[in-house]
């Protein structure tokens, strides 16, 4: 494989982003359109066009049931819990670095999202800032995925999101707001986020043998199928020598 190559994962991730961005704009126009024509709000608009709000909710619906499946089209991130993918390197102790960190990002995310929780019940978002906000948090969890993730970065310290400990936490944290819509649609998208999470967690109780590349030789490097890290250092790579050639116009500038 060529180091420049992407893998299939790689690019259904950037379809996955292609496609929750598209989603975003078409809401917030919506949104926006409607509240500058004193119309609806976007939930309404929504429940008025069956299309849209079952394509949505149907995209996301079978992207979080296939995730309780093992697949070989998925991140190996989220692939570890299962036992398929259990790959013994013959040692025993379970080393898991980040899982102190756990409880603070879950505390903060918790607070961040009850700040917007609390603006919903006295009047100051409607239903339609919630349901942007979830589409909004879509799409940043792509961006972390594949280009800069501030809980690597700020908190947990792993190497990438194949060892990542909070990797399936993803769509319970994507659809947090819904818990303020109460709308069925919005509700199951909720629910089925967390039954997602509560069998990720249970597993990593039940089993961390399986969470520690210590123990597990499928979380190495060498059984990647993901390669994000390649793409994520040329993406680095580029950034610093951006860097370094606008510091060189500002030092030829200034001798002028």
């Amino acid at each position: 494989m060529k180091k420049d190559q992407h893998t299939v994962i790689s690019i259904m991730h950037y379809v996955r982003l292609l496609m929750r961005s598209v989603i975003f704009i078409v809401l917030l126009l919506l949104y926006i359109l409607n509240r500058t024509r004193g119309g609806e709000d976007i939930e309404q608009v929504i429940e008025g066009k069956p299309a849209i709000l079952v394509t949505i909710w149907l995209i996301f619906v079978v992207e979080m049931a296939l995730r309780f499946f093992p697949s070989k089209l998925e991140s190996p991130g989220c692939q570890r819990q299962f036992s398929r993918n259990y790959v013994k390197t013959g040692k025993t102790d379970i080393i898991i670095e980040d899982n102190n960190a756990v409880f603070l990002v879950a505390l903060i995310w918790i607070s961040f999202n009850l700040i917007f929780g609390a603006l919903h019940t006295i009047g100051i978002f409607d239903d339609g800032i919630m349901i942007l906000l979830c589409s909004a948090y879509s799409v940043c969890d792509m961006i972390c995925i594949l280009f800069f993730c501030p809980f690597q970065t700020w908190f947990f310290k792993n190497k990438c999101c194949s060892t990542c400990r909070i990797y399936n936490w993803d769509y319970a944290m994507i659809f947090t707001p819904l818990f303020f819509v109460y709308k069925p649609y919005t509700w199951s998208l909720l629910a089925l986020s967390i039954a997602l999470l509560a069998r990720w967690e249970i597993t990593f109780f039940r089993h961390p043998e399986r969470f520690s590349e210590n123990t597990n030789g499928y979380m190495g490097c060498r059984n990647c199928s993901e390669r994000l890290c390649l793409h994520k250092k040329q993406l680095n790579k580029l950034w610093r020598d951006s860097a370094a050639m606008f510091k060189k116009r500002d030092r030829w500038l200034l001798r002028k």
